[in-house]
């Protein structure tokens, strides 16, 4: 069988390995950091030292519902505020996977198709996405959102 690679593993790691580098240049809280491609396999995921058991299954949640709802996970959270409803629903609906503050971030290359996610947690939410963010810049892809946007 012959696949079509959306988001190569080497790409993957050198995000996980770039947002790690930023979490310790920014001195942040030890972070774990999870990579998926467009179908939602998990292509890389380190967790640093330190790291709490439960950041695995929160970074894999915020990329995960970025992925399915095609949107940041903080822009899921931030529609979601005032619909309790639909945020039960899509719990349900993702099996409790969704996780919908900030951290988890669409990766776009070069012609704007989504390719993968990258899911941080460790942090506040919005230093988990800027690392996310950066690390995906640095790697040469593009991310959605394309940078921090707190009003």
């Amino acid at each position: 069988m012959k696949l079509k690679t959306t988001l190569p593993l080497e790409a993957a790691g050198r995000i996980v390995d770039e947002a790690i580098r930023s979490g310790r240049q920014e001195d942040l809280s030890p972070l774990t950091v999870v990579v998926l491609d467009a179908g939602g396999k998990i292509i890389a995921a380190k967790s640093e030292d330190g790291s709490g058991l439960l950041r695995f299954d929160i970074a894999l949640g915020k990329a995960w519902g970025a992925l399915g709802m095609g949107i940041s996970s903080r822009l899921i959270g931030e529609r979601l505020s005032d619909r309790p409803a639909f945020q039960n629903a899509l719990a349900n609906a993702s099996d409790g996977r969704l996780i919908p503050v900030a951290g988890g971030v669409l990766v776009e290359d070069n012609d704007g198709c989504t390719i993968g996610a990258v899911g941080i947690s460790g942090d506040t939410s919005e230093k988990d996405e800027t690392c996310a963010i950066g690390a995906i810049h640095a790697t040469g892809y593009s991310s959605e959102p394309a940078e921090i946007d707190i009003d």
